[in-house]
C-alpha cells in the first residue's frame, strides 16, 4: 500500500438561480416535460436537465432571469407551478423534521 486514501470525487453542478456551485446531491434536477418544468429528485428522467437549490429564493431568481428556458434550451416561457409546489412541500417537510 502506498498510504494514500481513496477519496471519491463528488460531482458538482451550478445552481441556475444563484449561480453557485454545489454538490450534485444538494441540488434539485429540473427537466422539461411537455412545456412545463418538472422536478426530478432521483435524477433519472430522460432529457436535458438544469439544477437549482431546493429553496424558494433560488427558484424565484431562476424564473426572473429566465434561466430554465436557457438551460433547458426551450422556446418560449415555461410553466413552473408543479416545481413551485414541490419546493414548498419539501421545505415544509424539512422544517418539520428539524
Amino acid at each position: 500500500m502506498s498510504g494514500r486514501t481513496r477519496v471519491r470525487a463528488c460531482p458538482e453542478r451550478t445552481c441556475v438561480g444563484c449561480r453557485e456551485r454545489a454538490a450534485k446531491a444538494d441540488l434539485l434536477r429540473i427537466v422539461l416535460i411537455e412545456g412545463a418544468c418538472a422536478p426530478d429528485p432521483r435524477g433519472t428522467l430522460p432529457g436535458r436537465g438544469a439544477y437549482v437549490h431546493p429553496a424558494q429564493i433560488c427558484l424565484d431568481q431562476a424564473v426572473r432571469r429566465r434561466a430554465f428556458t436557457r438551460a433547458l434550451r426551450a422556446p418560449g416561457p415555461l410553466d413552473t407551478k408543479a416545481l413551485r409546489r414541490y419546493v414548498e412541500q419539501t421545505t415544509v417537510a424539512d422544517q418539520a423534521t428539524r
